[in-house]
């Protein structure tokens, strides 16, 4: 069965929506550690960004080496038996992303509404929203993948039951 529904793993449109989740990830892990002081680990939101960028970030730059790999050689990479994991870590990393991004922009919009704290300044506090912003793309993008890997797990797993 070689289903080319692009925007799946292997296929072109596939290797663009994970570089582009690797560039977000990358870039709000980038602005959330950039200059980073003490105090932004006294809140537990910007903690779980980082962690959750963390693997994020990695994840889908072994996607895309796989997904470029696929297209090179001209092979499809679907693999019952690796496809519904594949699927499963991708859906736990999307709303993983969406949680902290969430959390994220709503620790900051607090800083900024309280009067920030001595330990925060107003760049800091932008920066904070930035990195949120870019998690927020990541994870649009993650959950276009993962919907598109769903659908091509579908008609996988029915067949496997067969």
């Amino acid at each position: 069965m070689d289903n080319k529904l692009q925007g799946s793993i292997g296929t072109s449109a596939g290797l663009a929506l994970r570089l582009g989740q690797a560039i977000f990830s990358a870039a709000s892990l980038l602005f959330m550690c950039l200059n980073v002081s003490y105090y932004s680990y006294s809140y537990p939101p910007f903690c779980f960004l980082v962690a959750t960028m963390s693997f994020v970030t990695p994840w889908n730059l072994g996607l895309a080496v796989i997904d470029a790999f696929s297209l090179l050689v001209k092979r499809s990479s679907h693999q019952p038996g690796i496809l519904p994991y594949l699927v499963g870590v991708d859906w736990v990393l999307s709303f993983l992303s969406l949680a902290t991004a969430c959390s994220t922009a709503s620790a900051t919009d607090y800083l900024i509404a309280s009067g920030g704290s001595p330990y925060y300044n107003w760049n800091m506090c932008r920066r904070y929203q930035l990195s949120a912003a870019m998690a927020f793309l990541s994870w649009i993008l993650s959950l276009a993948s993962s919907l598109f890997n769903l659908w091509l797990l579908l008609p996988t797993v029915y067949l496997l039951h067969l």
